[in-house]
This record gives C-alpha cells, sequence and structure tokens, in this order.
C-alpha cells in the first residue's frame, strides 16, 4: 500500500490526545452524603464499573475515528499490474515561443511552466515531452531534469498542429493522455483539426498580467541622399502607455542616433538619418514589456548597382533608360538581333520590351535565368502570337495569356499589400490620375495582381519561378498604345520591380522565414558559405547559380543577432537575422476554441487527477468511510450507552 500525502501520516500524533484525555481524569468525583441506606453502597460500585466501561469504547472509536481520518487524507492507494498495464500514454507539449516570455502572477509564464514540472511530475511516471524545437519522447523527468531545466526559448512561433500530428502518428495500445501548456497564441479551432479524441486533450493556458509591450517590426530606406539613408522604423504599441520610450541606433555597438519617442498609435514610422555607408548593426528600446522584440538587427551593404539589361527597340525602351539611371544601376538595351546571349547570365533583371516574336532559344535562356533567382519582366507585343507568349510563361503554371482586347480600359487598382509596394506609399490613394491602354490581353490567372484594371481583370501580375520572380504586363506600353509613361506610378513599379534588397537594401531576414537568400559571389564547386558571429555558426543548405549562392536556411540562426557570411576563411558580406514578430501582441488570443476541451487552472491540479485515474485501488475512500461510522458508534455510545 502506498500513500499519495505520506506527509499528514505525521498527524497519527493526534492520538496521543484520547489517551490524555481518558488516562488522565481530568474530572474529579465529587463526594455526596446521604442518609443511611443500604443499597446505594451497592448502586453506587454498579455505576463505576458502567462508567469505566464506557470510557473504555469512547476510547477505543476515538483512536479508530483519528486514525481512519488521518489515513483517508494521506490517501493510500495499490497500484497492480492490472491497473498498469490500463494507464494512458502521458505526453506534455510546452509553449516554449518567445510569447511565453510575459509575465504572470508567479514570473516568466514559460519558467514558472518549467518549475512546476519538475516539482509535480512523479518520478515513476513515463511520459513524453515535446517543445517548438526539442522532443523527449517515453522518458522520465530524473531521465530529463537537467534538459528540461535549460530549456529556452524558440526563436519561431509556437505551432500546435505539426506536434499534435507527431503524437497521433506514433502507434500505441493505450489511451493517449496530452496536456498542452501555451498561452493560446497561435492556436485556433482549425489547427485543432486534427484532434480525433478531444476528451484526452488538457489545456492550461497561465494568466497574463502583463499588459503592454512595445515592438520593433521592422526598418526600412525611406530615401536614399547624397551622404545620408533616411530610414523608417515601424514600431507598434500594443496596451495603454503614456511615457516616452527611449530608441537608440547602434552600428556595431556604437551610438549613432538616440531619441525620445512619443507612441500615440498602435503602428507609428519614426524617420532617422545615417550615413550613406556600410551599415551593420542594430535598433534598441527600452520598454517594461516583452523583451524578445526590443531589439531589432539589420545590416545595409556597400552601394552595388543593379544590373538591367532591356530587349528590344531602342526607341520604345526610352522611358526606363529614364527610371533605372547610373546612380543605382547598370542599364543598357539591346535589339534582339544584336544581343549576346553570354551577357544575360551576369544580369539581375532582363526586360522583354515588346518583342514581335520570342525565339525558342531566349526562351529558354529566360526560363533558366529566373529558376535561379533572376528577374524577368514581360511586356507584349501586340503582334506577338498567344502560343509564342504562353510558350514562354508555361514553366510558371499560373499565368496564361488569352485572346486580344482592343476595348479601351482604365487602370484603377493599386494593390497596396502586395510585397511589390512595400514601404512605397505613406497611405493608400484613391484618386490618382488613371491610366490607360487601347489595347489588352485578357489573362487566364490564378493568383493576386499588383495592379488593376477598373473591371479587376489584371494589368500587372507576378508568379514565381524557381528561386525568381516573372512579371507579367497584359498590355504595350509604348506611348501609342497607353499613357501608362506619362503616369506618377511608372516610377516606383519599375524601381521595385528590378530592386534588390539584398544587394542595395536593408539586409534583416526573419528566423524561420522559408525564402531562399542569395549571395552574389563567384564561389567555385569546392567553396562553401559559412554563417557565423561570435556566439553561433552555421552551414546552410546551397547551391551554385553562375553568379551567386541560393541558401536555404530552415530555423537557423537559433539566436537572432548580427552575422558574416563568408566563403571559406573569406568575408564575403554581412546580413542581420530577428525573431518572427508574430507574438508580440501580449493580450489574450481568441480562445473560443477552448470551451470544447478540459481546462486545469494548475498543473498540480492535472497530476493528481491522472495518479487517482491510474491507482486501481483507492483505499482512502474506504477509510473515509469508517471514519464517518467511527463517528456514529461514538455519538450512540455517549447517547446510549449508561
Amino acid at each position: 500500500m502506498q500513500f499519495k500525502h505520506p506527509e499528514i501520516l505525521y498527524f497519527l500524533f493526534l492520538l496521543v490526545v484520547p489517551f490524555l484525555v481518558h488516562l488522565f481524569q481530568l474530572r474529579r468525583f465529587k463526594k455526596e452524603y446521604f442518609t443511611n441506606v443500604r443499597f446505594l453502597k451497592a448502586l453506587t460500585i454498579q455505576s463505576r464499573k458502567s462508567s469505566q466501561i464506557k470510557k473504555w469504547l469512547l476510547l477505543v472509536t476515538r483512536l479508530l475515528f483519528l486514525t481512519a481520518l488521518v489515513l483517508a487524507f494521506a490517501q493510500p492507494f495499490s497500484s497492480t499490474n492490472e491497473s498498469s498495464k490500463s494507464q494512458k500514454e502521458l505526453y506534455i507539449i510546452l509553449d516554449n515561443s518567445y510569447s511565453m516570455q510575459a509575465k504572470g502572477k508567479k514570473g516568466e509564464l514559460l519558467q514558472r511552466a518549467i518549475q512546476e514540472l519538475l516539482e509535480n511530475l512523479p518520478q515513476e511516471q513515463n511520459f513524453s515531452l515535446l517543445t517548438a524545437n526539442e522532443s523527449f519522447w517515453n522518458t522520465d523527468i530524473q531521465s530529463i531534469q537537467k534538459e528540461v531545466q535549460n530549456l529556452d526559448y524558440c526563436a519561431t512561433a509556437f505551432e500546435l498542429e505539426p506536434i499534435l500530428t507527431q503524437i497521433q502518428a506514433r502507434p500505441s495500445l493505450n489511451k493517449k493522455e496530452i496536456l498542452i501548456i501555451t498561452d493560446g497564441k497561435g492556436v485556433t479551432s482549425k489547427t485543432l483539426k486534427t484532434i480525433k479524441d478531444k476528451e484526452n486533450i488538457t489545456f492550461h493556458i497561465p494568466k497574463v498580467e502583463q499588459q503592454y509591450n512595445v515592438s520593433i517590426d521592422s526598418v526600412f530606406i525611406r530615401q536614399t541622399l547624397d551622404d545620408f539613408y533616411e530610414i523608417g522604423v515601424q514600431i507598434s504599441n500594443y496596451g495603454e502607455n503614456s511615457k516616452a520610450v527611449s530608441l537608440g541606433i547602434y552600428d556595431q555597438q556604437k551610438l549613432v542616433a538616440k531619441s525620445m519617442i512619443k507612441l500615440n498609435k498602435q503602428k507609428q514610422v519614426f524617420p532617422f538619418t545615417i550615413p550613406k555607408k556600410a551599415f551593420h548593426g542594430y535598433i534598441s528600446i527600452i520598454d517594461n514589456g516583452l523583451a524578445f522584440d526590443n531589439t531589432y538587427y539589420f545590416s545595409i551593404g556597400e552601394s552595388q548597382k543593379t544590373k538591367v539589361i532591356s530587349i528590344g527597340e531602342a526607341s520604345k525602351s526610352t522611358y526606363l533608360s529614364r527610371i533605372y539611371t547610373n546612380d543605382e544601376f547598370e542599364y543598357q538595351n539591346s535589339n534582339l538581333s544584336q544581343l549576346d546571349f553570354t551577357r544575360l547570365e551576369v544580369q539581375d533583371v532582363i526586360i522583354v520590351n515588346e518583342i514581335d516574336e520570342i525565339s525558342q532559344a531566349l526562351q529558354t535562356t529566360l526560363q533558366s535565368f529566373a529558376e535561379k533567382g533572376g528577374t524577368v519582366i514581360v511586356i507584349p507585343s501586340a503582334k506577338t502570337t498567344i502560343s509564342n507568349l504562353n510558350s514562354l510563361l508555361n514553366p510558371t503554371k499560373t499565368i496564361q495569356y488569352k485572346s486580344l482586347n482592343k476595348t479601351e480600359k482604365l487602370i484603377t487598382k493599386i494593390h497596396f499589400s502586395n510585397p511589390v509596394f512595400k514601404n512605397v506609399f505613406d497611405k493608400q490613394i484613391s484618386n490618382f490620375q488613371y491610366p490607360k491602354t487601347k489595347v489588352n490581353f485578357d489573362f487566364n490567372y490564378f493568383g493576386a495582381s499588383i495592379l488593376s484594371y477598373q473591371d479587376q481583370s489584371p494589368f500587372l501580375q507576378s508568379a514565381n519561378l524557381g528561386t525568381g520572380k516573372v512579371f507579367v504586363f497584359s498590355a504595350p506600353l509604348n506611348s501609342d498604345n497607353s499613357n501608362f509613361q506619362q503616369s506618377p506610378l511608372i516610377v516606383p513599379v519599375f524601381y521595385k520591380l528590378a530592386q534588390n534588397e539584398e544587394k542595395n537594401g536593408i539586409i534583416a531576414r526573419t528566423i524561420g522565414n522559408s525564402e531562399p537568400y542569395f549571395v552574389h559571389t563567384n564561389s567555385s564547386k569546392d567553396g562553401v558559405l559559412r554563417i557565423k558571429n561570435k556566439k553561433e555558426q552555421f552551414i546552410p543548405v546551397q547551391q551554385i547559380l553562375n553568379t551567386k549562392v541560393k541558401m536555404d536556411l530552415g530555423n537557423y540562426p537559433k539566436k537572432d543577432g548580427n552575422f558574416e557570411i563568408f566563403n571559406n576563411d573569406i568575408k564575403i558580406e554581412n546580413c542581420s537575422f530577428n525573431y518572427n514578430r508574430v507574438e508580440s501582441n501580449p493580450f489574450e488570443a481568441d480562445q473560443k476554441w477552448l470551451s470544447e476541451y478540459q481546462q486545469i487552472d494548475s498543473i498540480n491540479t492535472f497530476f493528481d487527477s491522472i495518479q487517482t485515474e491510474n491507482n486501481d485501488s483507492q483505499i482512502w475512500k474506504w477509510f473515509l468511510i469508517f471514519a464517518v461510522l467511527f463517528l456514529l458508534t461514538e455519538t450512540a455510545i455517549i447517547r446510549f450507552v449508561k
């Protein structure tokens, strides 16, 4: 027989009390003198004997009552082999994303959850512990105590669905009991759709006491001046805050600018100027909220010109030379008949500008160029056949030209959410001077447009091809067919289509971003790119593509910071990585889905219930019944025994 709470057995010392009451006669007999009647003496002797028997009966019942009561609270049980076979498999899912850095009543949510697990997990209990980046299968707390104590925050956001999929994929003859410890962010009814048995899912969602946070969301170049970069710092403010926040900009630990900023809106952009040179540092704020989003690391490389070539008649490409100026671009135009195909491989952007017939050789070259990370912009000619255009676009599998339409259309819709227009407009524009086209092609297209006509048909759209991009216009842009060249839209559109932020912009990637990272370098087949700083280094999956190397970073690095890229021992460039800001909002997420599942207020409660269910013989209930019976027996003795 075992006890769930053996410390309560110390209360058995209370058995001394009945002995003290009964053995030491605290109440003495008082002598009363009567007249000389003989039978009173015999009656006194008889009553003394009855009183002595009653006292011993009361002593025994009180001792048994106290013993049964103490044992009932100690909760004795006996585990048999049959019960161990019927026990459920225990899985614990612990959210260790940075939103668990929020403060509860007893400190940071993650650290408090770890402490409660260490305190309440029975040492003999087998379980599996899964976090966003760690897995401990079929173990016990003694075996992984050190690892649990050293659990750190994960750089990526918490995703419950893939963890549940792993658990359900494991074969088992027993039922699975799952405890999920999370703050609820990122968990919705949709993410829980894979759960089949909801009765075995228990959620512990600790309450967040801290309802305030300031986050640095992004940094971008607003304007490039002769000697300075004007950068914009976007900051989010969650909760009410009337105090100014200190913001500092550091270039390799050297303070460049500092300011006190006042947060009046939920999202604000603050402008700063920094010297126009290579930058490798961070922006930092000081607040009383979450700490992981208070620092934003970013890098700006030495200015390199983007290489752009347009293929087509020079008379139709004049406007492109005015957009792609020599200070930022190496622009050139070539007629198709004079085109040197070997020059295409070293370009960053290729513009197919109203070519009547795109040869098969050029189609193959453009497709290969885009697949290796290049950008292709297609401006059709009204004389081009549909089949010729579609032959070029077939590998995209999303864009197909249809028939030629000779109806005049107005270009009225700017899709501001498209990445092309990121940081272009301070606010959405609704009443600009609408450009138009006289002749245009209809599209079969599956995806989002960049610019659209008044009838919602696309004017400019994009598609992925390999690791590159293909941008396609629906109409010729020559002045005879369209006034788009005179529109204020033409400069930001073509500028952003050709802009290479990894070459001439702010380099600040989010950890966990699945998009490939391109490094412009002539690496040999034996060359291996390595990314490192003083605290961490790793070798990403990489592929050599002409004049660049494509890297797939996965969930690396593990920590945010400024890093350097090396080709063997030669430094190539700087780069920076930041944590995802999706969990910066400290307010509770929508938890309507939680009503379908069991909930607990503390981890201790869960393990008490688990241990109770796993015990086939709950003897404490019988002891409680005996205690009640002994109490009733004592009452009966006092009332009926003379």
